[in-house]
């Protein structure tokens, strides 16, 4: 079985092969068991889709294959993982997640997601986006069918 330093060391070599074709820095491995599962890379270049993180396609990948849990999988990736990789890693039960560069060092190539994580550590209130809560009392009722459909199950 590889160890951690090998699986990461692949995500680095998806990233410098992402740089060479175009793309950014970054690659990820996601693996289960000894088993690779996904490896992937930044396409935000090829597809203009903003969410097209590698963290987030690996997630993607072995979801098609196990289904929406990834419960015991690790993921390997190239730089640490941005605000929202981290949280869809958080929401599919990814078991651990280990990262080769952190967003002190990648502060100076303008590729730190720091500034992400500190507008999401502040009450929504203070962020710097606006979000707005509109209660809609429709939405209990919506929950209750689902909960009531999902029981079923």
């Amino acid at each position: 079985m590889k160890d951690d330093q090998d699986y990461l060391q692949r995500a680095v070599e998806l990233a410098r092969q992402n740089v060479a074709a175009g793309g950014r820095p970054f690659g990820a491995v996601l693996v289960r068991d000894g088993q690779v599962l996904a490896e992937t890379v930044n396409q935000i270049h090829l597809s203009q889709d903003p969410t097209a993180h590698a963290e987030l396609l690996a997630i993607r990948v072995a979801s098609q294959r196990l289904g929406p849990r990834l419960d015991g999988c690790v993921i390997y990736a190239s730089g640490q993982p941005c605000p929202m990789c981290l949280s869809a890693m958080y929401l599919c039960g990814v078991a651990r997640a280990v990262f080769a560069v952190d967003n002190a060092s990648a502060a100076p190539f303008g590729l730190s997601t720091a500034a992400v994580y500190e507008q999401l550590a502040q009450p929504l209130a203070a962020q710097r986006l606006p979000v707005q809560h509109l209660p809609q009392a429709a939405m209990n009722e919506i929950y209750r069918d689902w909960q009531v459909r999902h029981a079923a199950r």
